[in-house]
């Protein structure tokens, strides 16, 4: 950490962090799809989190809705979401301020939904046509080197942002996956596919990846010195699951981004090691090519790595194993969890 405790920074903070005008907030779902014409119950196989979907047509276009509660939502609940973030970050314009290269869909929401009207509708326009197919098969380089240059110009974009409206903290993220968190899924009767898998997984772990184990599972259920850690690097505004099932590329090159349900502050590599753990098998690239040409774009945006590059990059690459150690078990041996190991243990020499 340097001497004032301050975080390393190389360029000087950008304007994103003024007052912006605030996004009107429907009061009810009725009101957010009124002139609707058509609805009707959808699904997709890369939604996981237990939110449901309806899709409908406005004006003769068609258009998704989200729907969000806490008592759905798996993912919610494990973050500690009682005030549904997709709102919170629509209703301060954040999504305004995105950069062009980014299209994050969303054309309204109403709060109201649900028990104790804790829940949300998100309006989206219809975005399907250009996601990125569902399975393993890796995407066209050329499209995951965009993603990776977007990403980049997102953070750049945001550089130095501190949240001040009450987005994902960093302990709820980093602990997203702990066995802790799954204690509530039990007692619900395991309502969902994702979280006995993340049981299971963690209970593999310590034999598959004995020289981490220990300190990753300590972590993930109490992430405060890895949090704190990396307070002392850059802060910018991240997305939070740039999976590629929230990704998608419009016939311009915009980068379709999707799903905002843990936007918030944090170290800008934090955001590329979820997308190389949670991408694994559709990278076509490696994982050091990608976190190369990720740098490369923020030098390219203006940005200087050299004081703060290796440091926060060891410790993000820790948080991926935080994150999805269970995962990476549930693959058995092999080298896609020995690489992981590595570096979670590279990660936690700068602890």
């Amino acid at each position: 950490m340097p001497p004032t405790g301050r975080p390393m920074s190389s360029m000087p903070e950008r304007t994103t962090t003024s007052p912006v005008v605030e996004r009107p907030v429907a009061s009810s779902v009725e009101e957010l799809l009124a002139g609707a014409t058509e609805r009707e119950a959808w699904g997709t196989a890369d939604s996981k989190s237990g939110a449901h979907f309806e899709r409908v047509t406005i004006d003769g276009e068609p258009h998704v809705v989200k729907y969000l509660h806490v008592d759905d939502d798996w993912i919610m609940r494990s973050t500690g979401d009682l005030a549904c973030r997709p709102v919170t970050v629509w209703r301060a314009g954040i999504l305004d301020r995105l950069p062009s290269c980014i299209d994050h869909g969303v054309v309204g929401v109403a709060t109201g939904f649900g028990r104790n009207g804790w829940g949300a509708a998100i309006l989206m326009r219809d975005m399907s046509p250009w996601l990125v197919p569902e399975g393993d098969q890796p995407v066209p380089l050329d499209q995951h080197l965009r993603f990776v240059d977007h990403m980049a110009t997102l953070h750049a974009s945001f550089w130095g942002f501190h949240d001040t409206v009450g987005l994902t903290p960093d302990v709820h993220r980093f602990a997203e996956f702990s066995r802790d968190n799954m204690v509530v899924e039990q007692e619900r009767g395991w309502p969902d596919v994702v979280p006995p898998l993340i049981v299971d997984g963690w209970t593999r772990y310590p034999s598959l990846a004995p020289a981490v184990a220990d300190a990753v599972l300590a972590l993930a259920a109490d992430p405060t010195p890895l949090t704190d850690a990396l307070r002392a690097c850059p802060r910018t505004f991240l997305h939070g699951d740039w999976k590629m099932g929230n990704l998608g590329s419009r016939p311009d090159g915009t980068t379709v981004l999707l799903d905002w349900a843990m936007p918030g502050e944090g170290c800008p590599t934090v955001e590329l090691a979820w997308y190389l753990a949670i991408n694994a098998a559709k990278l076509p690239q490696s994982k050091e090519d990608t976190a190369d040409a990720y740098r490369d774009a923020l030098e390219a945006q203006g940005v200087v790595t050299g004081p703060w590059w290796d440091r926060a990059l060891d410790l993000a690459l820790l948080a991926g194993s935080v994150w999805f150690g269970w995962e990476k078990a549930l693959g058995g041996p092999g080298p896609e969890l020995a690489w992981w190991v590595e570096r979670a243990d590279a990660g936690l020499a700068r602890l």
